[in-house]
């Protein structure tokens, strides 16, 4: 029974650790390199007659040269409305229409430029290793409730929390590797 509570408590404590290790993978996907990708923008949210609708939804994409990204719109009646969100983007391009497509054509990054994506990248993986740690702590104080109830003896919980920051470790590694892989596509040239 008391191994049971202690391995559900780790279990959800895992998956909620992934899904924020899933949450910095889209956010450095996001974030551009030198080359022209859907995940620049298909997580943008466009307003589309009254709603907030990501750009994913609106259109397909097509990556025809490495520095050109194509949006193709299911409704040309909402090219307007995605021309206006890429706009207001702090995705620095500007989009280019032929009535049924949009083009975007990224330049190629300056150095200050990388190293700003850098800087950004990093933060945002910090922002990954500190959710990770909260979500610790959220079933460490689980874990000690237990204990407090009387679930658990004092080894039990000792056992789960060495347990649980093994998990943390690797977790928070796998952070860093995703922040070197990053970082090294935005400082290639």
């Amino acid at each position: 029974m008391n191994d049971e509570l202690v391995q559900t408590a780790l279990e959800e404590c895992r998956d909620r650790m992934h899904k924020a290790i899933e949450h910095a993978r889209t956010e450095f996907a996001g974030v551009r390199t030198g080359r022209a990708t859907p995940a620049l923008v298909e997580r943008m949210k466009v307003d589309y007659y009254g709603q907030e609708v990501p750009l994913q939804q609106l259109a397909g994409f097509q990556v025809p040269e490495p520095r050109v990204l194509i949006i193709s719109p299911y409704d040309k009646g909402s090219i307007k409305a995605i021309e206006k969100t890429i706009t207001t983007s702090d995705l620095g391009v500007n989009p280019s229409n032929d009535g049924s497509i949009i083009r975007l054509a990224f330049p190629e990054l300056t150095s200050e430029r990388r190293k700003e994506f850098v800087k950004l990248v990093r933060h945002r993986a910090e922002e990954a290793r500190v959710a990770v740690r909260n979500i610790r702590r959220g079933t460490r104080h689980e874990l000690e409730g237990l204990e407090k109830d009387g679930e658990l003896s004092s080894d039990e919980l000792e056992r789960a929390e060495k347990e649980l920051e093994k998990l943390t470790h690797e977790l928070i590694a796998e952070i860093d590797r995703i922040l070197a892989t990053k970082e090294k596509e935005l400082l290639e040239l």
